[in-house]
């Protein structure tokens, strides 16, 4: 059974969704406050965090923040309807998905089983043990990145993105398939999600020296640059 914690100190709303999740076959765990989650965070294992943005004392971002510090545990954020600040934030300091608030819960539910799924066990993520390409390695059976020794701290879903990418290295790859293999839902217009992950993955690859190895291709999608382009 896969662990869920939920990190928001609306009781009321945290109270339905522990009964209706825990009724879909996930162990749940609820946390109004976040530091205390942190802290369990530290020294119990889990499949996914749902955090809320809007909490008093330490924010969803600032709470997502630290635990990036010693965790890659995938995140969907829950943000403020309509408000696009949240949600690019959200991406930006490492969350994995997000979803705005009222949401249907069957919609969540199917968010949360799509990023298990990529992340489980028997996720795509794990079925080739290794990738190295211009000096990156994957290594997508302990999904860890290094380049020239140095760990590269990503994200589950940047890690996905990656690796997308490199298997694919000199062949476009539309943002419709990325988002359906690495984020688990069909692109829809206005949703950044995909871009933002890029981005931060492009980020974390420019200190070596790799900024300009993922090429955008303007209205079609991605492409990772093969050996010999």
């Amino acid at each position: 059974m896969s662990k869920l914690i939920i990190i928001d100190d609306d009781i009321p709303l945290t109270q339905m969704l522990n009964e209706y999740l825990t009724q879909s076959d996930l162990n749940v765990v609820v946390f109004n406050q976040a530091l205390f989650a942190l802290e369990y965070l530290k020294l119990n294992d889990a499949d996914l965090v749902l955090l809320d943005v809007m909490m008093p004392g330490l924010d969803g971002f600032e709470t997502l923040k630290k635990l990036r510090g010693f965790s890659d545990i995938p995140v969907i954020m829950l943000t403020a309807k309509g408000d696009d600040y949240d949600k690019i934030l959200g991406l930006e300091l490492g969350a994995d998905d997000y979803l705005a608030k009222p949401f249907n819960h069957r919609e969540l539910l199917a968010r949360i089983n799509a990023i298990i799924r990529r992340f489980g066990e028997d996720g795509s993520i794990k079925r080739q043990s290794r990738i190295t390409l211009h000096g990156i390695v994957l290594d997508t059976a302990t999904q860890t990145a290094q380049v020239s020794g140095q760990t590269i701290e990503l994200t589950g879903t940047e890690f996905q993105l990656l690796s997308l990418l490199m298997r694919n290295a000199g062949t476009l790859i539309t943002k419709e398939k990325l988002t359906e293999a690495a984020l688990g839902r069909r692109l829809s217009a206005f949703d950044r999600s995909l871009d933002m992950h890029i981005s931060n993955i492009r980020k974390k690859l420019s200190p070596f020296g790799l900024l300009d190895l993922i090429k955008t291709v303007r209205g079609n999608g991605y492409l990772f640059k093969g050996e010999s382009v």
